[in-house]
């Protein structure tokens, strides 16, 4: 029973411990993360997982070693910062793959990336056709970048000379039948304004209703349960 409890109490203190060491280092998702932090990040899971499978090992131990690891991720990070020579000895640095049109096949083979491979990175951008593509970039952190032909860029507003409306960024009043109290502050509105844009229909009937600075709303009422 002891141990049990012993075992609880470690995981919470090192649950706590974790978050907060990656919160310090950033609020990168894995994918997003360069390559020193997503090593700091594996080393600070191993450290952790060792005072919860021993419970002989003091936690102290692994305390210590975690604040040590974001610490220096945080001092490194400040370096790279200052220093391009250290960012690009951490990171590493972004290559062009396509340019002008044209696959570079040499940087390709340096990166060690596959026509495969960038094929399914295009169709991560929503690029089905390489024609179409003028420049691709591999970013350090294993993304691309890519810019369309002219031609194959789709027209903006602007390059058909419309005049629009302002447009507002739709928030979340209702969320389940309950009034999201922030999304009011942030559009500076109140409770009886939106029932009065409710009308007869009750809140604990909508499921989801946006609203924006314009007036637009749109309500989905909960479906009747079956």
């Amino acid at each position: 029973m002891i141990i049990l409890i012993t075992t609880i109490i470690r995981t919470v203190i090192l649950y706590f411990l974790v978050t907060l060491g990656i919160r310090l280092m950033g609020k990168r998702q894995i994918g997003d993360m360069q390559p020193n932090e997503l090593v700091i990040t594996l080393l600070i899971s191993e450290i952790a997982a060792i005072p919860l499978q021993d419970t002989s090992q003091p936690i102290l131990s692994g305390v210590t070693a975690i604040f040590v690891l974001v610490i220096l991720e945080i001092v490194v990070s400040v370096i790279a910062m200052k220093s391009l020579i250290v960012r690009k000895l951490l990171n590493g640095k972004s290559v062009v793959v396509i340019k002008n049109g044209v696959i570079d096949q040499k940087m390709m083979k340096n990166v060690r990336m596959t026509v495969i491979d960038l094929i399914e990175l295009l169709r991560g951008q929503n690029v089905f056709d390489i024609t179409t593509v003028a420049f691709a970039v591999l970013e350090v952190n294993g993304g691309l970048s890519v810019l369309l032909k002219t031609a194959e860029q789709p027209a903006t507003v602007k390059d058909l000379n419309i005049n629009k409306e302002t447009e507002f960024l739709s928030l979340p009043v209702i969320s389940d039948g309950a009034i999201i109290k922030e999304s009011l502050s942030a559009l500076e509105i109140n409770r009886k304004d939106i029932l009065k844009k409710l009308g007869k229909t009750d809140i604990k009937e909508v499921f989801l209703m946006t609203l924006d600075r314009n007036g637009k709303q749109t309500i989905i009422k909960k479906r009747d349960k079956v």
